[in-house]
């Protein structure tokens, strides 16, 4: 009976640890990587020598019923450097704006993960994403070109993408 109790111990001491790993792995929904993607010493790499300008890169991160687009950072900057943002459409509309019923390759959030180079600047201002909660920098969209549409994972390679709930946030 001894020997029965110690192996339950056991067990659910494993099991408590892999949970402390997923909710302190930089994600917080379940499950294990999803996204792909480079090395962490390519993606330096890529980054290290990617041209620079006045523009800035964007990773579209769509998660259901939010309307932030993003992550968008200057060029040479890690991701985890890169801010969420809300595009402003005024001068230019985001790449999706499609629908949100429709064949899956043709409504909004179609480009979930997909690199863009961005023309355009952050606003200074503030916008408050009711179905996130949060306040998150304006950007004002005035172009964009698809560069990748499978760049791989974001943040970390151990990125979990969940389309119902934010699992990629920025680890500095």
């Amino acid at each position: 009976m001894k020997n029965h109790l110690l192996a339950l111990a056991a067990l659910a001491a494993l099991f408590l640890a892999s949970c402390g790993e997923m909710s302190t792995g930089g994600y917080t929904g379940g499950g294990a990587a999803n996204m792909g993607g480079p090395t962490v010493s390519e993606r330096a790499a890529q980054i290290a020598g990617e041209p620079r300008g006045n523009f800035f890169y964007g990773r579209r991160y769509y998660v259901h019923k939010t309307r932030f687009w993003g992550y968008v950072r200057k060029p040479g900057e890690p991701w985890n450097r890169a801010q969420l943002v809300v595009i402003n459409e005024r001068y230019g509309k985001q790449p999706d704006r499609l629908p949100e019923v429709g064949p899956p390759d043709r409504r909004y959030g179609y480009d979930n993960n997909y690199e863009y180079k961005l023309k355009g600047r952050f606003t200074g201002e503030k916008v408050y994403e009711i179905n996130s909660n949060q306040f998150l920098p304006e950007f004002m969209l005035t172009g964009y070109e698809l560069l990748d549409t499978d760049p791989g994972w974001l943040f970390s390679p151990s990125d979990h993408y969940d389309p119902k709930r934010i699992t990629l946030l920025p680890r500095i």
